[in-house]
């Protein structure tokens, strides 16, 4: 007996695939300025863009939402959260309370295939020297999250996730030299050695002072661009 036929084309995408398609088109768009901070979202500019219903593009949305990526008015629709000085220094507060609360656990877990991986990405850091910034930022980003996650903390770890995301694909990391990044290098060695070593106290000491580094001139550099963009206005 023949089976009755679906409607449904066979291995056609369902709406938690094209929601999640959606998902990580729009955080691309994010990453190429493509949509920036404070921008509404046209629903049919998406829909047309993604080749998608707007269905799929609404969940996707919400999920953004709730990263703190875009935000949702009343009566105006989505539009994408806007850039504050406040929230940027909130970010690096949290930071800097969540990841040296992870290396106990980390140097309880640590193996030879832990440190192993932690080494390839304190080398992926250093051998992006030369390259452009956004790929250091990419391998910065990999060595601190690769740390964590050797801490086994899963929750942690998530939210140490979306942090860097808000940092990466909000702020861009327009705001930090290059040679802030190669200067990392040497602070994150040191890091890696104490890590290696399960020196605790002295690895959160060094992991404290190097993310208020960071934060130093990450903050420094965005208030200068914005000093740089209000003296254009006229």
């Amino acid at each position: 007996m023949l089976k009755k036929r679906s409607g449904k084309k066979a291995n056609a995408p369902g709406l938690e695939d094209l929601s999640r398609k959606a998902y990580h088109a729009i955080r691309k768009m994010l990453y190429h300025k493509e949509l920036v901070p404070g921008q509404k979202i046209v629903y049919r500019g998406l829909t047309e863009k993604l080749d998608m219903s707007p269905t799929p593009i609404i969940q996707a949305l919400k999920c953004l939402e709730f990263q703190g990526f875009v935000l949702r008015k009343p009566n105006c629709g989505y539009h994408i959260a806007p850039c504050s000085l406040e929230e940027l220094e909130e970010l690096f507060e949290m930071r800097e309370l969540l990841e040296p609360s992870l290396i106990p656990a980390v140097a309880e877990q640590l193996n030879e295939d832990g440190l192993n991986l932690l080494k390839s990405a304190l080398e992926a850091h250093r051998s992006a020297s030369g390259t452009r910034s956004t790929e250091r930022l990419f391998r910065n980003r990999d060595f601190h999250l690769t740390l964590a996650s050797l801490s086994k903390k899963p929750n942690r770890i998530r939210i140490l996730q979306n942090i860097f995301d808000l940092l990466f694909l909000k702020y861009g990391g327009n705001y930090l030299p290059v040679a802030s990044l190669t200067s990392f290098d040497h602070e994150h060695h040191e890091i890696f050695d104490c890590v290696a070593a399960k020196k605790v106290k002295e690895a959160q000491k060094l992991l404290s002072a190097h993310t208020a580094n960071v934060r130093e001139r990450v903050i420094s550099g965005y208030k200068q661009m914005i000093e740089d963009k209000n003296s254009l206005e006229f």
